[in-house]
This record gives structure tokens, C-alpha cells and sequence, in this order.
């Protein structure tokens, strides 16, 4: 985390107390940001049990799939949720709870007799994963100085990446210590598959204990009245004096109601612009495909050659490539904005998706699936790898720090639930339409419509989104 510039003539004990004020600001941030962290744990481990599930629970594809995108619903539901709970008991309190909801969906889904019972303990955790990508946002923006909120609200798309890839190794570990490295075989007291669901107990306990020891948001603090409590906090995280960031948040709470979600609706255009826009944002996100790279990705890599061991490895190769270049939205989104990068991913995005839908269109079909080889084949890895990386660095991050710090302190919380939620719909219309699209018209349409959407999702930015690198909260529209 880079540091603030600090002013040679600033005396020796204030350089000190500057220099503890942004060592609390990046645990207090990093401890919420684990519910990111659990968000991608949560949502990953499952593809290593999803064929013991199958095989114990003895149930068609068709089922399995719908029972593990249960959790989808869950997501949705929490996310709009959070919003509401977080302006009535607190943003601390909220991530509380959504500890609770990943450890108990955690014991139970490891110990679940039926499919029925486990889908029911995965839409438990998917309440936790909802709550979890609405509170680590609204937090972090809410107690971040404006020239670091953007390297530390990128903090939640590190720790979703980390724990993708995280659940992902633990998947592979647990399975090589099986007898015959099947998943439905035992490994002590149960079978392998029931300790990938059960790990999560110890990231969500950890979770539990960090978010108790935090402060609360001195946004909500003053908003409920209690400015005494928000000048200890502000005092230790923000540059400013106490008073003029209390007064700030105080006038823009002045003659509003907050907190409702009839807040967010607009006479003439049925939502508020600004909300629009984060809709917009969620929306784009996905309808770029980013998630069909990662859970069909194993197409991809056995259209260009590769065996389905392999592409399983390279899967888990792209994992780590999302990780490192979400460091690249670290470095740069608060010395160039987030508009820029933005931007770029874009337009990067749009042509590597574009050169893959080429790439597919020209592809032999072997066997009812399509088969690339020569130089096609090799601009299908790099297109594929590039557009990760490009949404690493940008809308990966990105969105997510612009849905904590565009709205104001009247609707932000109930806001970004909002646009959470569209996102996780988005995210299921995807993941469902990918499928039937592969089998009709194969994977260049499906790349084609992403590439579309990353072309249209240019001009969106370029258009529609104000930059807020640099702005403090109360100056939001």
C-alpha cells in the first residue's frame, strides 16, 4: 500500500502519528475486507465437491446445477438486505452477521444428509456472500481519507480473487490426500468433498473476531446522532479536523430522510441518475462474461488442445493472474482515477473478446465441439489471458469502489444493495444463457454478444460516470 506523500518540515511526533494513522486504516480496512475474501471462497469451493455431490445425492446435471446456483439467490437477496440492516444496526454489526450466515452455511453444508438440506445452507451462505459484497465497500469508502480510498476500497476485489484461488487450492490439496484421489472418498471422519465445504469455518470465524474489534462508520455514527463517538474515529483515520468532517457529514444529512429504499426512486425516471448509473455499472460487469471465462473455462482450453487435467490447472493459472493484476487497480486507481481505468479495460476488453468470437468462427467442429489449431489457436490463449488481466485492473476493482463512494450518505448503503443485487442477477442470467448459447450457436456468438457489451460499456463510462477519484463522500451527487 503506497504511502501519502509526507511534508519534510512536519515535526518528528507528527510524522509518527501519520504514519499510526495509516497503519489503523489499512487493518481496519484489511479486516473488512475479509468478508471479500470469503465472498470468493464461498463462491469457488463448491466446484471441487460439485461431482461427489452429484454422485452421493445421486441427482441429474441439471439439478446439481441448479442446486449449487441456489446460492445465487441467497447473494441477491443479502445484498438488497445489507443495505437496509446496515443503516439500522450498524455497518460493524451487519458484517457481524454475515460472519454468522458463512460460518453456520459452512457446518451446515459440510454435514447435509440431503440435496434439499444443502441447498438450503447454500442459500444461507449466499446471504452471507450478498451481505459481504455490500458492507466491505460501503465501510472502507466510509472510513478511508479521500486520496487512499480507491487503493484501499480495491482491497475487497483482492481478497474476492485471493479466495477464489485460495478455495481452489484447497479443492486440489484436500483430494490428493485420498486414497484414490476422489473426492467422495474419506479423509478421517468425512469424505473429502464435505471438508472442502467445512473449510470455510475457519476464514469465517476469523472474520467474526476481526469486524468485532473495528469501529463503526463515522458516517453512520453521526447520521444516528452520536458525533462524539465518530470524532474518536475520524481523529484516527482521516487527514482532516474532526469537527469540519462532522459538520460536512451533518449538513449533507440535513432535511433528508436516509435509509429507505423509496429514497432511491425518481418521479420522472423511476430511479435517481446516479443510481441508474451504479445499475449500469453492475450490470456491465458481468454482461461482459468475465464469469464464463471462469467457470467454462475448461472449454476454451480443450477447444485450443488442451486435456481436461490441464485445462483444469490452467484454470486455476488464470485465478492467479486475476490476483496479481487487481494489484495493478492498487497502484494506479488513485493516481490516474478510476474513469480512466475504466476506460481502458474497455476497450481492451472489447477486443480480446472480439478476437476470440473470430478466433471460434473460424474453428473446424470435431465431434460436435469446435477445435482451433495453428495461429488461431495461440490468439485465443492470449486474447483470453489479456482480457482477464484487462478486467483485473479495471472493472474487477473498479466497480466496486465506485459503488462505495458515488452515492451520497443519505442512500449509499441502501444504493450500493441495490446495484449488489442487479449485479448478482446479472451474474445468474450469464452463467444460465452461456450454456444454450454454446450448444446452438457455439462459443463466437457468446464471445461476440461480450464483446458487444464491453464496447457499449465504453461509451457508458465515457458518458455517464463522474469521476470521484479525490472527493470526499459528502460532495457526491
Amino acid at each position: 500500500m503506497a504511502q501519502e506523500p509526507l511534508d519534510p518540515s512536519i515535526s518528528a511526533p507528527e510524522l509518527k502519528r501519520q504514519r499510526r494513522r495509516l497503519r489503523f486504516i489499512l487493518q481496519i480496512a484489511t479486516s473488512a475486507a475479509l468478508g471479500g475474501f470469503l465472498f470468493g471462497y464461498d463462491t469457488a469451493v463448491i466446484n471441487g465437491a460439485v461431482g461427489a455431490i452429484g454422485e452421493v445425492f445421486q441427482v441429474s446435471s441439471g439439478d446439481l446445477g441448479r442446486a449449487v446456483a441456489a446460492a445465487l439467490i441467497g447473494s441477491a437477496v443479502g445484498a438488497l438486505a445489507a443495505g437496509w440492516l446496515s443503516d439500522r444496526i450498524g455497518r460493524r454489526h451487519s458484517m457481524v452477521v454475515a460472519a454468522g450466515l458463512f460460518l453456520v452455511s459452512a457446518i451446515g453444508s459440510a454435514l447435509a444428509q440431503t440435496l434439499i438440506g444443502l441447498i438450503i445452507w447454500r442459500i444461507i451462505g449466499g446471504l452471507g456472500v450478498g451481505f459481504a459484497s455490500v458492507l466491505a465497500p460501503a465501510y472502507i469508502a466510509e472510513v478511508s481519507p479521500a486520496d487512499q480510498r480507491g487503493r484501499l476500497g480495491s482491497l475487497q476485489q483482492l481478497a474476492i480473487v485471493v479466495g477464489i484461488f485460495l478455495a481452489l487450492l484447497f479443492d486440489y490439496a484436500i483430494v490428493l490426500f485420498t486414497p484414490d484421489q476422489n473426492p467422495v472418498s474419506m479423509v478421517g471422519p468425512m469424505a473429502a468433498w464435505r471438508w472442502m465445504l467445512m473449510s470455510e469455518v475457519l476464514p469465517a470465524a476469523l472474520y467474526g473476531v476481526l469486524v468485532i474489534g473495528i469501529p463503526e462508520s463515522p458516517r453512520y455514527l453521526v447520521q444516528k446522532g452520536l458525533p462524539e463517538r465518530a470524532r474518536a474515529v475520524i481523529e484516527k483515520t482521516l487527514h482532516e479536523p474532526a469537527q469540519q468532517v462532522i459538520a460536512r457529514i451533518q449538513h449533507s444529512l440535513e432535511n433528508t430522510n436516509h435509509g429507505g429504499v423509496r429514497d432511491l426512486f425518481d418521479q420522472r425516471s423511476l430511479l435517481l441518475p446516479v443510481v441508474w448509473t451504479g445499475v449500469m455499472l453492475a450490470i456491465f460487469q458481468q454482461f461482459v462474461g468475465i464469469n464464463v471465462i471462469f467457470y467454462y473455462s475448461s472449454v476454451l482450453w480443450q477447444a485450443v488442445g488442451f486435456s481436461t487435467t490441464d485445462s483444469l490447472i490452467v484454470t486455476v493459472i488464470t485465478s492467479v493472474t486475476n490476483v496479481v493484476t487487481t494489484f495493478v487497480a492498487i497502484l494506479f486507481i488513485d493516481r490516474i482515477g478510476r474513469k480512466p481505468l475504466l476506460l481502458i479495460g474497455s476497450v481492451v476488453m472489447a477486443l480480446t473478446l472480439g478476437a476470440m468470437s473470430w478466433t471460434f468462427a473460424g474453428a473446424a467442429v470435431v465431434n460436435g465441439a469446435p477445435q482451433i489449431t495453428g495461429a488461431a489457436s495461440v490468439v485465443a490463449l492470449l486474447a483470453a489471458n489479456l482480457f482477464v488481466f484487462a478486467f483485473g485492473f479495471s472493472w474487477g476493482p473498479v466497480m466496486w469502489v465506485m459503488l462505495g463512494e458515488m452515492f451520497n450518505n443519505r442512500i449509499r448503503a441502501v444504493a450500493l444493495g441495490l446495484c449488489a443485487m442487479v449485479n448478482w442477477m446479472a451474474n445468474w442470467f450469464i452463467a444460465r444463457t452461456f450454456p444454450p448459447l454454446l450448444e446452438t450457436s457455439g462459443p463466437a456468438l457468446a464471445y461476440g454478444l461480450y464483446a458487444t457489451a464491453a464496447a457499449i460499456s465504453f461509451f457508458l463510462v465515457l458518458f455517464f460516470i463522474r469521476e470521484t477519484s479525490g472527493k470526499e463522500l459528502e460532495d457526491m451527487a
